[in-house]
C-alpha cells in the first residue's frame, strides 16, 4: 500500500479524536488514501497479498469488493452507495475512532496513539471478528472471478498467530458454511438463481443472501470471544448485544447502504466501555449513545426473561417480504426514536410470529 504523509497525519488525526467518526467528505474514514485496485496491494510471486492487519490495507479489501460488486447492484437503488455493502467499511471505521482495534493489554502500541494507528491488533475481539467478514468476502469474490480471471490471493498474517485462514481453501476448509454462503451471494449477483422476479422480490433475495453469508461468518468468528476477557464486564455485555443485534438485522434483511448504515453505527458507543459505565447515564457519551445502549440492555434483559426465545421470535416474524419491511422500520424506532415505547415492540413482534 503506497502511503503519503498526507495520510499518515490524517490517521493520527483520527486516532486523536474525543468521538467515534465514521464519515468524512460522504465517504468511509480514510477512503481516499484506499487502494483502488488489486496493484494497489501488495502482490508476490503474482499471488496478491494484502496485510489484512492494517486498516487501510482491510478497508481496501471493502473498496475494491463494493467496486466489483456495483455493476449488479441495480435493483438495489439508484444511488451509487445503495450497495448492501457499504455498511461493512463503516462498521470497520466505527471501531477504528473508538478505539477497538487497538491491543486492549496494552502489551505493545498496536492500534494506539503512541504507536501505529493503522494497526489491527490480534489481540482484539474487534478487529478479530471483522477479520471474518472482511477476509472471507473478499477471498470468495476473488474465487468467484469478481476481482479478475485466476486471481490468487493470500492473505499476510503476523509472525506467531495460527487461528485465521488466509486462502479461498483454507477458509473453505475450516468455515465451509460462511465461504459457500458468501459463494451463494457473488454468484447469484452475477447470474440471478430466477431472474423473473419482481424488483422488491428480487431486492429482498439479494439481500437475504448477503445477510445469510455476513451472520454465518459472524457465526465463524467464535474462536475470536476468548479476547473479549481482555475488556471491561461492560464492555464484554455490550459486545454481546452487539453480536444479538446482528440477527435482528440480518432476519429483517436490512440494507445496510450508506445512508442507512451512517445512521445505525453513528449512536454506537464512541469508546471502549468502562467498569461502571451505566447507560443511560454515562456522562461523556451522547444521548443517541446513552439511548442506543439502554436499548441493547433492554432487549438483554428481556431475552434473559424469555429464556432466549427473542431472537428466534423475531426470526419467525420475519417471515415474509411484507414482514420484512415492516421489521426494518420496528427497528429503526426501537434504536433511533428515544419516544418509542418498548412494550409495543415486544407485543407487536409477537402477533407477527404468530401470524407467519
Amino acid at each position: 500500500m503506497r502511503l503519503t504523509v498526507a495520510c499518515l497525519l490524517l490517521a493520527y488525526a483520527v486516532a486523536l479524536s474525543s468521538s467515534a467518526t465514521v464519515i468524512e467528505n460522504g465517504m468511509p474514514i480514510l477512503w481516499g488514501h484506499t487502494g483502488t485496485q488489486l496493484t494497489d496491494l501488495p502482490i508476490e510471486n503474482g499471488v496478491v497479498n494484502p496485510d489484512p492487519w492494517h486498516f487501510l490495507h482491510r478497508l481496501t479489501l471493502y473498496r475494491l469488493m463494493i467496486a466489483a460488486t456495483d455493476p449488479y447492484m441495480g435493483t438495489m437503488g439508484p444511488n451509487p452507495t445503495d450497495s448492501p455493502m457499504w455498511g461493512l467499511p463503516l462498521e470497520l471505521a466505527w471501531m477504528l475512532t473508538s478505539g477497538r482495534l487497538a491491543d486492549p493489554t496494552a502489551e505493545t502500541t498496536c492500534g494506539h496513539q503512541t504507536g501505529d494507528t493503522m494497526c489491527i491488533s490480534t489481540k482484539s475481539f474487534w478487529g478479530c471478528a471483522n477479520y471474518f467478514v472482511s477476509a472471507m468476502p473478499f477471498l470468495s469474490a476473488a474465487q468467484q472471478g469478481l476481482m479478475g480471471p485466476e486471481i490468487q490471493v493470500q492473505l499476510q498474517i503476523p509472525v506467531g498467530v495460527q487461528d485465521y485462514c488466509t486462502t479461498y481453501a483454507d477458509c473453505s476448509a475450516s468455515f465451509p458454511d460462511a465461504m459457500s454462503k458468501w459463494d451463494a451471494f457473488f454468484k447469484d449477483l452475477v447470474t440471478p438463481a430466477d431472474p423473473t422476479l419482481p424488483e422488491n422480490e428480487r431486492k429482498d433475495a439479494v439481500l437475504g443472501l448477503f445477510w445469510a453469508a455476513q451472520s454465518s461468518s459472524i457465526r465463524s468468528s467464535s474462536g475470536c470471544n476468548a479476547r473479549r476477557n481482555l475488556f471491561s464486564s461492560t464492555e464484554l455485555s455490550f459486545s454481546n448485544s452487539w453480536l444479538n443485534s446482528a440477527e435482528y438485522v440480518a432476519a429483517a434483511r436490512f440494507q445496510s447502504n450508506l445512508e442507512n448504515s451512517v445512521r445505525f453505527i453513528t449512536p454506537l458507543p464512541s469508546r471502549i466501555l468502562l467498569e461502571g459505565d451505566v447507560a443511560p447515564n454515562i456522562p461523556d457519551l451522547s444521548e443517541t449513545e446513552n439511548h442506543i445502549l439502554q436499548i441493547f440492555n433492554w432487549m438483554q434483559s428481556i431475552d434473559s426473561l424469555l429464556a432466549g426465545r427473542l431472537v428466534p421470535t423475531w426470526q419467525n416474524a420475519m417471515c415474509s417480504v411484507r414482514t420484512r419491511e415492516e421489521g426494518r422500520k420496528m427497528l429503526e424506532n426501537l434504536l433511533l426514536d428515544s419516544t418509542y415505547a418498548t412494550s409495543s415492540f415486544l407485543s407487536i413482534v409477537t402477533g407477527m410470529a404468530l401470524s407467519c
